[in-house]
């Protein structure tokens, strides 16, 4: 999966006609830690049925059309390499810049756990 095509398949959704914006997120693995240790890549595991939940909540705001969310997991990602895509389409900014956010943030503390592996 990549972001061209999540953009593509919602610009294929039955009420894309209501949508003023599309807001895409594409995390990456960084080179270094939040603590500043040099990180080599990092693992994912993935809570598949706490996302879908999100995700459906969140597309009930009003004013989204659609949200899509991808998460590379089961493998070893370097530095560079592409970890989420997240693609929020809606009415208006302010609604889709809020869904976007709190989207991202609920995935990241609720959904999603990672393994960073450390340059020795």
């Amino acid at each position: 999966m990549d972001i061209t095509t999540m953009i593509d398949t919602i610009k294929q959704h039955p009420k894309f006609c209501e949508a003023g914006m599309i807001l895409c997120h594409n995390g990456v693995v960084r080179q270094t830690s939040r603590e500043g240790d040099e990180v080599t890549g990092l693992e994912i595991v993935v809570d598949h049925g706490k996302l879908a939940d999100i995700v459906q909540e969140k597309k009930k705001t009003p004013g989204i059309v659609e949200i899509l969310v991808h998460i590379e997991e089961g493998k070893p990602l370097l530095v560079g390499d592409d970890v989420m895509y997240l693609v929020v389409a809606g009415d208006i900014r302010e609604n889709v810049i809020s869904v976007l956010t709190d989207t991202l943030n609920r995935i990241k503390s609720e959904v999603t756990k990672k393994t960073q592996f450390f340059k020795s």
